[in-house]
C-alpha cells in the first residue's frame, strides 16, 4: 500500500530548501485547504446527481436525462443557477446570526471532512484523539441550524430548528457509543491507527456480533443526524414549508444544501474507516493469490468504493421507509437505540477483556 507521507514530505523538505519553515507551512496550509474545497465541490456535485439518479431509480423512472450525457451536467446547470440567484435580505431577521448560520454549517463540515483519511498518509488532522475532535466538530452544525431558524424570525423556521436541535443531540449519542464500541475494540482513538489495525480483517467481521449491532446502530442514528428521510422532520415540506432554511436563498441556501449532502458522505466515511478497514483492502485467509490482487488496488479508490457503498444504503433507507413523526423519532432513539447501544458497548468491553474476538 502507497504511503502518500512520502509525498508530501518530499514537498515540505522542497519548500523549506527554498524558504523559511513558517512561510512553507503557510504555503502547504493553503493548498491543502484549496483542495478540500475542491473535493468538497466535487463531492456534492456527484452525491446530488447520484441521489437524484437513486431516487428515480426506486420510483420507476430515469431521473436527469436531458442536460449532458445521462443528466451528468443538471448538476453542473443548477449550481450556475444557485450561483445567479438573488440573496435576500430580511427586514426583521436577526443579520448578523441570519448570515452567520450557513457558515457555521459549513464549518463544522468541513472540519469534519478534513479528519476522513483517504489513503495511507492522506490525512489532513490526524490526532490521536481523532475520534473526539471528528465527535466534536461535527457537533457544531446543530449551532448553525438553530441560528438559522432564531435569526430568520419565522415560525416555520423556528420549529425546524427545534426539531432538528432535539433530534440531531438527541442521535449523537447512539452515534458516539457506536463509534466508543469500536474505540475500546480498537484499543486507539486516532483514525489511521483504527485503520492499520485492519490490516488483517475489517473491523465488521472481527468484532463478532457486537460489531455487527454497532454498525447497524451507527447507520440508523448517522441518517437522523444528517437530517435525511425518513429522519427529516426538521424539513418536513408538507408542513414547514422547508425547515429552518425556509427564508433562505441563492448561495446561503446552497450551503445547506452542500452541507447535507457532504455530511452524508462524512457518515459514510466514517462508517468505511472504523467498520470497513478504511483504504485497506479485502484479505481471505487462504486465498494469498486473491489477497495479492488485491494489493494493487490503490487505497483511495477501496475507501471510495465503500464510502459510496454506505452511500447507496442511506439513500436506499430514505426512498423506501416513510417519514416518522417526532415523538416517533425520539422514542426511537431514548427507548431503544440507546439501551441498546450501552448494553453493546459494555459486551464489546467484556469481549476485549477476555478476548473473545479474532
Amino acid at each position: 500500500m502507497f504511503d502518500f507521507s512520502i509525498v508530501t514530505n518530499w514537498i515540505h523538505a522542497l519548500l523549506t530548501s527554498v524558504m523559511s519553515e513558517g512561510w512553507a507551512v503557510f504555503i502547504e496550509c493553503v493548498v491543502i485547504g484549496v483542495c478540500l474545497i475542491l473535493m468538497y465541490a466535487l463531492l456534492a456535485i456527484i452525491l446530488i446527481y447520484m441521489e437524484r439518479k437513486v431516487c428515480a431509480f426506486f420510483q420507476c423512472r430515469l431521473g436527469p436525462m436531458r442536460v449532458g450525457p445521462y443528466g451528468s451536467v443538471q448538476v453542473v446547470a443548477d449550481v450556475f443557477k444557485m450561483l445567479t440567484k438573488e440573496i435576500i435580505s430580511l427586514k426583521h431577521s436577526d443579520r448578523f446570526l441570519y448570515e452567520l448560520a450557513p457558515f457555521m454549517v459549513i464549518l463544522a463540515s468541513m472540519l469534519t471532512f478534513a479528519c476522513i483519511p483517504i489513503n495511507k498518509g492522506m490525512a489532513v488532522l490526524d490526532f490521536n484523539v481523532g475520534v473526539f475532535f471528528l465527535l466534536a466538530a461535527s457537533s457544531i452544525g446543530v449551532i448553525g441550524i438553530l441560528l438559522a431558524g432564531w435569526g430568520s424570525n419565522n415560525k416555520f423556521s423556528l420549529i425546524g430548528a427545534m426539531r432538528s436541535g432535539a433530534q440531531v443531540i438527541s442521535y449523537e449519542l447512539s452515534v458516539g457509543i457506536s463509534i466508543l464500541t469500536m474505540v475500546v475494540f480498537m484499543g486507539t482513538m486516532q483514525f489511521s491507527e483504527i485503520v492499520e489495525g485492519q490490516a488483517a480483517g475489517w473491523n465488521l467481521f472481527r468484532g463478532h456480533i457486537p460489531a455487527l449491532i454497532a454498525f447497524v446502530i451507527y447507520l440508523i442514528a448517522g441518517n437522523a443526524e444528517c437530517n435525511r428521510g425518513p429522519f427529516d422532520l426538521p424539513e418536513a415540506e408538507s408542513e414547514l414549508t422547508a425547515g429552518y432554511h425556509t427564508e433562505y436563498s441563492g448561495m446561503h441556501f446552497g450551503f445547506f444544501y452542500l452541507a447535507e449532502f457532504l455530511n452524508l458522505f462524512i457518515v459514510a466515511s466514517v462508517a468505511a474507516t472504523v467498520f470497513l478497514g478504511g483504504w485497506m483492502p479485502l484479505h481471505i485467509g487462504g486465498l494469498d493469490g486473491f489477497n495479492t490482487v488485491m494489493d494493487y488496488i490503490p487505497g483511495f479508490v477501496w475507501f471510495f468504493g465503500k464510502a459510496f457503498f454506505v452511500v447507496f444504503l442511506l439513500m436506499w433507507i430514505k426512498w423506501t421507509f416513510p417519514r416518522l413523526r417526532i415523538d416517533q423519532i425520539l422514542t426511537l432513539e431514548w427507548k431503544y437505540l440507546v439501551p441498546i447501544s450501552l448494553v453493546n458497548l459494555l459486551l464489546m468491553t467484556l469481549m476485549v477483556v477476555f478476548g473473545w474476538h479474532f
